[in-house]
């Protein structure tokens, strides 16, 4: 009988990934975490000191195309470090974030979760401004089309 988890699947890695070749040495990196299926390193332009992204070693382009299994060890490893992260540093808070698509923001389409502390002076970026008020109809209308959907 196989194991049907995320472990006993082969390893993808793309040659063209930046995170790719980080995870395999070929590029360096500030690497503050490593197991056997994840791995995290600072954020070469940080937002602030400690920014931290944690990603699986295999290549996934985003979370449609993650295991459920990994996603939840790289959401654990995330806790870890926010643990660390508050203990060393003292942050105000955390933004922690991850972009699926282009126009998302996601620059690098290998899987990843940023873990981004808060501090006095650290300038967060003021969404509030873009968000739309809808109408109860229009609020309804997308709870349905959620709720009819399959997963």
């Amino acid at each position: 009988m196989s194991c049907n988890c995320y472990c006993s699947r082969r390893i993808i890695a793309m040659d063209d990934c930046i995170f790719c070749k980080i995870i395999k040495g070929e590029i360096p990196s500030y690497k503050v975490y490593e197991d056997e299926h994840i791995y995290a390193f600072l954020d070469i332009k940080p937002l602030s000191k400690g920014h931290t992204l944690v990603l699986p070693k295999q290549h996934y382009k985003g979370i449609s195309d993650i295991p459920e299994e990994l996603l939840c060890e790289v959401n654990k490893v995330s806790k870890r470090m926010v643990s660390k992260i508050q203990k060393k540093f003292s942050p105000l808070g955390f933004i922690i974030c991850q972009n699926n698509g282009e126009s998302a923001g996601q620059t690098i389409h290998h899987y990843h979760l940023h873990i981004k502390p808060v501090y006095e002076g650290t300038v967060i970026p003021d969404e509030t401004d873009h968000r739309k008020e809808l109408s109860k109809e229009e609020m309804n209308s997308i709870v349905n089309d959620l709720i009819e959907e399959e997963i």
